[in-house]
Order: structure tokens, then C-alpha cells, then sequence
């Protein structure tokens, strides 16, 4: 099983892993864009106003387009310690025992807008592009990595059960049909149920932790469903979707 997750747009900066080398990353076919895009970063870094556009970043956030300059010498560290926020704090990977972590390292991924995938243990750098930025001269991010992600993704899935995570602008980088998908709702009082919003990632999160965690393997849905309800999370099956419900 692979739990695919959503980067984040706050990351740890610093690690004590050395310099970013494409090589030790997982899934060398993204490998040329990969490069194409380090490429463009740290040369639109030069240009601070044209940085602050293109990533949507306030002249408060100029160490952010620091960091994009310094990508391919900054120090690196494991993806899943890299990025921070909501879900990454509900997953709490500092927390895990040792066997949990040597699972969590085998099953959980990362969407990224730089690296398109990452397992939880490839180094990176700290760096600012999201889905939804549109670096000069060039395609949205979404038409440059779908022919190159898809395809990779789809590999993934031949092997493993995937729980797809991402938020839609990242899955918009790389759709992958057939995986179990995750939404998060409010349950009101008067039996009304509403989209949950910022705490959807909270819930993610914690359904995260404890699929990554879970001794159990599972194939299907059912099994996903069954690992979350033992972490006592309320959940609800439909084929490959799965609903978990909070009180609202």
C-alpha cells in the first residue's frame, strides 16, 4: 500500500543531509523534469519581483526565493520531515516507533510541484513552487508533469494499493484512476453534513498516520475503511471512496 500525500507550502529549512542530488531520488523516469524545473527556479531567483509573481509571494517572503536560489547546495532532508503544517502535524511521523516508521518510510508519498513524487525518505532541499504557480515562458505545471507523472503513477498502482491523499490541485498534476480516494465531512446535530475545510487536512493526517503505521496490509477499500475505524476514526464506504465523517 502507498499513501499518497500532499506536499505543503511551509517546509523545514536546514537538514543535515548533503547537497540535493537527483540521483538518490526515487523514480528516475521524472529525472528531466526534474532538472528543467531546479534549473528554472534557481535562475528565476536572480529576479526577485519576477519571483515574487510567478510563486505568489508577498517582498515579506524574499527568503523563500533565498531558498530557491540556493537549491542545488542547501542541505538536504527526508521528505517527510520536510514539509510541516496540519497534516504533517497530525501524521506526527517524530512519534512513531520504530516499526512504525520503518512502515511509514515503505508506504507513504509525496506529491510535489518540483519533484512530481517522492517517497518519504528521499532528501530534498527546502524550496517554493506550488501546483499552482506558472514559471515564465512555460506551460502550466499540470501539463508539463501529467504526461511524464501519469504514467509512473499508474506503474505504482500495478504493484500497490494506493490512498490517494492530495489536495485537487496536486492530484491535477498526475491523475491516477482507481485509487481510494478520501473525502472529510461535518456532521451537524440536525443530521446535515458540510465539506470540511481547513481541518480536512487534520483528518488526513491522522488517517495517514494510521495507515502508514498499521501492521495490517490492506488490498482493497474495505481494508483502508477497516484500519482507519480500528484507529477509531467514523468512516464510510462507497466502491473506492471513502467518506470520514466528524462531528461537526
Amino acid at each position: 500500500m502507498i499513501v499518497l500525500l500532499p506536499p505543503s507550502e511551509t517546509k523545514r529549512v536546514g537538514g543535515d543531509g548533503p547537497p540535493l542530488r537527483l540521483e538518490s531520488l526515487s523514480f528516475p523516469a521524472l529525472h528531466p523534469l526534474r532538472e528543467s524545473l531546479l534549473d528554472e527556479l534557481v535562475a528565476l531567483a536572480a529576479d526577485p519581483p519576477a519571483s515574487r509573481r510567478a510563486l505568489s509571494l508577498s517582498a515579506k517572503q524574499d527568503a523563500e526565493i533565498e531558498r530557491n536560489a540556493a537549491l542545488r547546495t542547501s542541505p538536504t532532508a527526508p521528505a517527510i520531515r520536510r514539509y510541516t503544517g496540519v497534516l504533517y502535524d497530525a501524521l506526527d511521523i517524530e512519534t512513531l516507533s520504530a516499526a512504525a516508521l520503518s512502515r511509514a518510510n515503505a508506504r507513504l508519498a509525496v506529491g510535489s510541484a518540483l519533484f512530481g513524487l517522492l517517497r518519504a525518505d528521499d532528501p530534498v532541499p527546502a524550496y517554493r513552487l506550488s501546483a499552482s504557480s506558472k514559471l515564465p515562458g512555460q506551460p502550466t505545471l499540470g501539463a508539463r508533469w501529467r504526461p511524464v507523472l501519469e504514467p509512473v503513477l499508474a506503474a505504482l498502482a500495478t504493484d500497490e494499493l494506493v490512498v490517494d491523499l492530495r489536495s485537487g490541485s496536486y492530484a491535477g498534476l498526475g491523475r491516477l484512476p482507481g485509487a481510494v480516494e478520501v473525502d472529510v465531512v461535518a456532521e451537524h446535530a440536525d443530521g446535515r453534513r458540510t465539506v470540511v475545510s481547513h481541518f480536512n487536512k487534520a483528518h488526513k493526517g491522522r488517517l495517514a498516520r494510521a495507515l502508514a503505521s498499521s501492521r495490517a496490509e490492506p488490498t482493497d477499500a474495505a481494508g483502508v475503511a477497516a484500519v482507519a475505524r480500528r484507529a477509531d476514526m467514523r468512516v464510510e464506504r462507497s466502491g473506492n471512496a471513502l467518506t470520514v465523517v466528524v462531528t461537526a
